[in-house]
């Protein structure tokens, strides 16, 4: 089974979305992103649930050795087992809220000893096991202590950083608990905003740190060592991940073509679960109320009482969530911007279909030089397509809806990427096809064929002005396409400065039954040009001001992401025949285009207004005050659910921006001044 079809990350996204529980699966950013599963130490399954987990001491050495032979460009080894033991101390305490910074770097440094010497001898795994279950019967009684303190009460002042990497680990018990307050004043916040009275709340939190540690006492031994293989997997690169048994079945699963659940992209960021995208067409997007960076920190079935989700793993989350099509689920909503809030949303799950998600157009009409440009927008949420008879594909929706722009003679052509985290490799190579001749598309080089990939339709389905419209989210196999536009001066590039920059194939090895498979990393995409669109992504000529948040969305922002490579350029030369061709973009074009587009976003207010918002954002970055969960502010949070719906019925300030580019474009190239 492979995924070396082109998504990598991309792909994960995508597949994950098909998959019965209605998400996609990430890890810390995309946090885009972006792993299948983050597999934290356990769930709140019985020890039998996990009966076909085989993964052992034993068998531990041999996966690695698997996984290192697999991998296109593997560390060495001192390096892996070093990044291993950081993941892994990462996963056993993600809130540093457990463990005081000598202990931590005690048990980074029995891990290493662990993976530098024989990994077959559990004795130090299964010691560190044994601590794990005492550090988690310690918070256990401090929560208990403290909430059965008589003189307990709010304080509603108290401010918490909620991005574990941004706070120091504890070097005193006194620092230490002092967190702690900090994060049950928290937890204790969200109860009583979801008005239940203190001393109903207090028992409810004594009995979640209860679960938390009869779950850890359960897990098996494999179980245990899930994790530990997984950051193992990831201390190659971000894409690489271990599947247990159980996550496997996941995975399959989710090869079908539609599921039923809320449409949402999740990600576990720092005990939290976070909402990474909401999937266009699905629930929560019919919904109206969710918006990316949105923090889940309650779920309950509808009639039931909410369960408090912060720190709980992300696959426990995802189960809560899930449901029969028709019911509904009651999410308790953090959000932090532009200023904090704290309301609840009610979704009726559903079954999504890819093909809500197809390709689109639109017009435009703007005027230049007394003259109306009829300009076409063509949306393509991503690269999808299936095996099955009769599946829709978006290489025959995007030549249907090129064909209609050139029949109605659209001046000019938007295509608009912002949203597209990728898909199919063959159908991005072969769409990108649609606006060039004949030649590569996109250079694969890793442990097997380093071929590039041949766009072998000579015909140029739209040769007009192009402006490509992309983003941070913009990803992996939407990647190879615009990376082919600008290397061969197909068109204009606008949007975020850079795309996401994931550039890398994941092929999926399975392992006999009870083992799971091992999912890694095989090669890098290169452009036509020769650089790899790995890290750096690709760069935009004209920069868009956007919501995206650099520091979260990216392959930079990832844990050892893989490096940028470059090969010898392998440009076609029938990419853009004599006859029939289009028209080359020039550099130069770009200063005067960019000019234009400057002054308009100086002069709008909605630019103005989303340069106030980030600005407020950055202020208040991962910090929350506890007193602010305590105000929900319904009536402003019910006019942003109903402004965010119109505007989700129209383009973004984004696209809109891209069309009046587009029409400086087209007047440009017929000689007229921009």
């Amino acid at each position: 089974m492979g995924e070396g079809d082109g998504r990598g990350c991309a792909e994960t996204h995508r597949l994950f979305s098909t998959s019965p529980i209605g998400f996609h699966h990430t890890s810390r950013s995309l946090g885009v992103f972006m792993r299948l599963i983050f597999l934290l130490l356990a769930t709140l399954l019985t020890t039998s649930a996990w009966a076909d987990n085989r993964l052992s001491c034993a068998t531990l050495s041999s996966l690695m050795k698997r996984y290192r032979l697999s991998h296109f460009q593997p560390q060495p080894e001192p390096v892996l087992n070093a990044r291993t033991a950081r993941l892994y101390l990462k996963r056993l305490d993600p809130s540093k809220s457990l463990l005081l910074e000598a202990q931590a770097k005690a048990v980074e440094a029995d891990t290493l000893t662990f993976l530098n010497g024989d990994a077959e001898d559990c004795r130090l795994m299964t010691q560190l096991k044994a601590e794990e279950v005492k550090w988690h019967q310690e918070m256990e009684a401090y929560v208990r202590a403290q909430m059965a303190r008589e003189d307990f009460k709010l304080d509603e002042s108290v401010t918490l950083i909620t991005d574990s990497e941004k706070r120091p680990r504890p070097k005193t018990a006194a620092e230490r608990d002092a967190l702690r307050d900090r994060l049950l004043h928290f937890q204790i916040a969200n109860y009583l905003a979801s008005d239940t009275p203190l001393e109903e709340a207090k028992p409810k939190l004594v009995h979640r740190y209860e679960l938390i540690t009869r779950r850890i006492k359960e897990q098996t031994e494999g179980d245990f060592l899930t994790s530990l293989l997984d950051s193992y997997a990831s201390a190659l690169d971000p894409h690489s991940s271990y599947f247990s048994a159980e996550a496997l079945e996941d995975f399959q699963i989710s090869m079908g073509l539609s599921l039923e659940g809320i449409g949402a992209v999740l990600q576990q960021r720092d005990g939290f679960t976070q909402i990474h995208e909401v999937v266009k067409g699905g629930p929560a997007d019919q919904q109206g109320d969710l918006k990316a960076k949105d923090r889940i920190l309650a779920v309950a079935q509808e009639g039931e009482a909410a369960v408090d989700v912060v720190d709980m793993s992300l696959r426990d989350v995802v189960r809560m969530i899930r449901g029969k099509k028709g019911s509904k689920v009651v999410l308790t909503v953090l959000r932090q911007k532009p200023k904090t809030q704290r309301f609840e949303v009610t979704i009726t799950r559903d079954k999504i279909d890819l093909k809500e998600q197809a390709a689109k157009l639109r017009w435009a009409e703007i005027k230049r030089d007394k003259e109306t440009l009829k300009l076409a927008i063509l949306e393509l949420p991503s690269f999808y397509g299936g095996s099955a008879p009769g599946a829709r594909q978006c290489l025959d929706d995007a030549r249907a809806l090129l064909a209609e722009a050139n029949a109605k003679g659209a001046d000019g052509l938007l295509l608009d990427l912002q949203h597209n985290s990728g898909g199919l490799l063959t159908h991005a190579v072969d769409l990108t096809g649609l606006f060039l001749g004949e030649g590569a598309i996109v250079g694969i080089k890793g442990t097997g064929s380093n071929s590039p990939l041949l766009d072998e339709d000579p015909a140029i389905q739209y040769r007009g002005p192009l402006v490509v419209l992309t983003s941070r989210i913009s990803a992996s196999a939407s990647e190879i396409l615009v990376g082919a536009v600008k290397d061969y001066q197909r068109g204009l590039l606008v949007g975020d400065p850079k795309t996401f920059g994931k550039g890398s194939v994941q092929n999926v090895i399975s392992l006999p039954d009870g083992f799971g498979a091992l999912k890694v990393t095989s090669a890098l995409f290169y452009r036509p040009g020769g650089r790899s669109t790995q890290a750096d992504g690709v760069e935009t000529d004209i920069h868009i001001p956007s919501p995206i948040d650099p520091e979260v969305y990216g392959e930079t922002v990832e844990d050892y992401p893989l490096p940028s490579g470059t090969l010898k350029p392998f440009l076609s030369d029938k990419i853009n025949p004599k006859k029939g061709g289009y028209q080359r973009f020039k550099a130069k074009w770009i200063k005067p285009l960019a000019a234009k587009s400057a002054a308009r976003i100086k002069a709008s207010a909605a630019f103005k207004e989303l340069a106030e918002e980030l600005k407020k954002a950055q202020e208040t970055r991962d910090l929350i005050k506890v007193g602010d969960l305590l105000k929900p502010e319904e009536k402003e949070k019910a006019k942003e659910a109903e402004e965010g719906k119109a505007e989700a019925e129209e383009p973004t300030i984004q696209a809109k921006e891209a069309t009046e580019i587009l029409a400086d474009y087209v007047m440009l190239m017929r000689g007229a001044r921009p």
